[in-house]
């Protein structure tokens, strides 16, 4: 019973250190300003952590907690469709590759960053009633790549630091 209790402590403590990395995430200017929405996408370094050190299963429910809490404090129903088909796409995608066991860490991050970003456009085309959205995939998929690097290094470096601490 400690174990069960400890873990979702954990997975508690994660699923917040994911609203603050939002929260921050959200007050950082944007990286590149000509071109609208893109983010490193830093709660998925505890997205990646958790898929690796716990399952899949605890990796979306930390996902969905962080998405819907971000839409309830900081959004609304946009906010949250975006994020939430972002979410869902990605976390597919990166369940799906895991599973693989043929891509490293940083490989099934980059999955996960572009699909994000193929999530919300797919949304977005449906909601503008436009296909012509659908070339900011171009944009998207070379920054959602980038982020996929950086978030996937970030995951690797932690996973293998609590491997350390046996956490």
């Amino acid at each position: 019973m400690k174990s069960k209790t400890k873990k979702i402590a954990i997975l508690g403590v994660l699923t917040s250190v994911a609203l603050v990395l939002s929260y921050l995430e959200a007050i950082i200017p944007p990286i590149y300003s000509a071109v609208p929405g893109i983010k490193v996408g830093l709660p998925n370094i505890v997205i990646i952590l958790v898929l690796y050190r716990f399952g899949f299963k605890q990796a979306i429910s930390v996902s969905l907690m962080r998405v819907f809490i971000v839409a309830l404090l900081f959004g609304n129903a946009m906010t949250l469709a975006y994020s939430l088909s972002g979410a869902i796409l990605s976390l597919l995608a990166m369940v799906l590759f895991r599973r693989i066991d043929k891509f490293s860490q940083v490989g099934v991050s980059i999955i996960g960053g572009v699909m994000h970003n193929l999530g919300q456009v797919l949304v977005a085309i449906v909601l503008l009633h436009s296909t012509l959205i659908g070339y900011y995939m171009l944009i998207l998929t070379f920054t959602g790549t980038l982020a996929g690097v950086v978030v996937g290094i970030a995951g690797s470096l932690l996973i293998r630091r609590l491997e350390k601490l046996k956490m």
